[in-house]
């Protein structure tokens, strides 16, 4: 990709950029109100049955899941055009998500600043080995590697600990106006989970919210990790590094059934995101659609993307992710060229 066409792709994704309050506000309405609608309905359903709860709260997973990409859009300035206004939605949907918005606004800024750049790894990210450093790891640490990257961990206990514990912390040096809204978002949290409790109970409340937790939290980091970890991704050393093709080659176009796509809040248009951070997700697709170069990006499928599960590290000399199984080859050559 020229550096003309790089340049190109940003302007012409450049008018899509423009935050609509009408349309942001009609969102709110039509995630929000069904969220708590079937929040209240999962509830009212365990004197049914809990099968019946499930579904509701199954359905309420997928909503939570649109009020993410809400928090997701504030944290870029890109749902409203006020930073004020974004500022007050997005700790409020971080609230709701258990994020808090300051922190994760800037540990997400540095992953769109160094996805796939290989030297700057660490924050915002999914944790990834090259091959050659996988090999070179002592076995302990490659263990580690192994249980992080499995499947259970990654999409069960890995949003557990991140949403419920890792969130409720400052990192070392956050700026004071960080720290202040951790603990705003910690304090409203533990008023909203004390109130319900109080209310309808601990044990009907931990019957709702348990499932839809967890579901919601495996659906993000899913979309999370799908976007980013495809065969044919892009990572470089710094000094090779380039923002825009990272964001078109790095991210990839989830192609989803219509609904799923509504549910997601277009988050499947990943690379038009990563392009620019500052488009609201409600004209993601529409950037897509009318800027040509676009169409020519990594697509995968709800069926293809399961393919990921088998990608585990990356392979620098063939530019593509590769399984475990790949590997034996790699380190039969390492050991051969030691000898």
């Amino acid at each position: 990709m020229s550096k003309e066409l790089q340049k190109n792709l940003r302007k012409q994704v450049a008018p899509y950029e423009k935050a609509n309050t009408k349309a942001s506000i009609i969102q709110m309405i039509n995630t929000l109100g069904p969220f708590f609608l079937l929040w209240i309905l999962a509830y009212q359903s365990l004197q049914i049955s809990y099968f019946l709860t499930l579904a509701f709260t199954t359905a309420a997973a997928f909503f939570l899941t649109r009020i993410f990409i809400i928090f997701h859009d504030c944290c870029h300035h890109s749902f409203f055009k006020s930073r004020k206004a974004n500022k007050i939605v997005g700790t409020i949907t971080g609230v709701l998500t258990l994020f808090p918005y300051s922190q994760w606004q800037h540990d997400h800024s540095i992953h769109h600043g160094t996805s796939g750049n290989l030297d700057k790894r660490g924050t915002g990210d999914i944790w990834v080995l090259t091959v050659d450093e996988y090999l070179a790891e002592p076995v302990w640490r490659r263990i580690a590697y192994r249980l992080y990257r499995n499947p259970l961990v990654m999409f069960g206990l890995g949003p557990t600990y991140v949403f419920l514990l890792k969130n409720r912390f400052n990192k070392k040096g956050a700026r004071r106006s960080e720290r202040i809204n951790t603990y705003l978002t910690n304090v409203l949290i533990a008023a909203a989970v004390a109130v319900l409790c109080l209310t309808i109970g601990w044990e009907a409340f931990l019957l709702v919210q348990a499932p839809l937790f967890l579901i919601s939290g495996s659906l993000g980091v899913w979309l999370f990790y799908v976007q980013h970890t495809f065969e044919d991704s892009y990572f470089e050393e710094d000094e090779n590094w380039d923002y825009v093709k990272a964001a078109v080659e790095g991210s990839s176009f989830y192609k989803l059934p219509k609904p799923l796509q509504w549910l997601t809040g277009n988050i499947g248009y990943h690379h038009v995101h990563h392009l620019s951070p500052r488009v609201p997700n409600y004209n993601l697709e529409k950037a897509h659609v009318n800027t040509e170069p676009l169409q020519n990006i990594p697509t995968i499928t709800l069926k293809t993307s399961l393919q990921s599960l088998k990608f585990r590290l990356w392979d620098e000399q063939g530019k593509k992710f590769v399984g475990y199984k790949e590997i034996r080859a790699y380190a039969k050559v390492r050991r051969s060229q030691t000898v």
